[in-house]
């Protein structure tokens, strides 16, 4: 009895875990989009993310609810495009909504000390949100996780 329950307790150590592929975001650019942004690129970045052993992380419902954040302020930005003529103006309350957007930062980090996504989750919305400075950066990156989340329900459907 006591090999099998150290048995038991050598597979719940953390180091015997498959290790977390690693995510390449280093085509994840959000200033000029590439032709395979949307495509190959978002596919390959969903299928690094679904590929995390524990069914218990990244569940598509969780980051559906980070993709809807993002969806959210993409619509207030757009929306300060169709309401302001000037262009100084529209910069201006953009910026003032940007330290809300990069929230989703610590709420992603939250998440994960939850043990609700991966550090490559984390990632993905770091280095994206690294990359958003205005109205256009938030929209392709809007446009990427829209792409990302079409592949993602591909790769780990509910």
């Amino acid at each position: 009895m006591a090999h099998h329950n150290q048995q038991r307790n050598s597979y719940n150590n953390r180091n015997n875990r498959p290790p977390l592929p690693t995510l390449n975001t280093s085509n994840i650019k959000l200033d000029s989009i590439a032709t395979e942004l949307f495509n190959s690129i978002a596919q390959e970045t969903a299928a690094t993310i679904a590929d995390n052993p524990s069914r218990m992380i990244n569940k598509p419902t969780q980051l559906r609810r980070f993709y809807d954040e993002i969806v959210m302020w993409e619509n207030k930005a757009s929306l300060l495009t169709a309401n302001e003529e000037d262009e100084q103006k529209r910069k201006e309350k953009f910026a003032e909504m940007l330290p809300f957007i990069k929230m989703i930062n610590a709420k992603t980090a939250y998440a994960q000390g939850r043990k609700l996504v991966d550090k490559n989750y984390v990632t993905l919305i770091n280095h994206c949100l690294n990359q958003v400075n205005d109205i256009k950066t938030m929209k392709h990156f809007k446009l990427f996780m829209e792409a990302f989340m079409g592949f993602y329900k591909v790769e780990r459907p509910s």
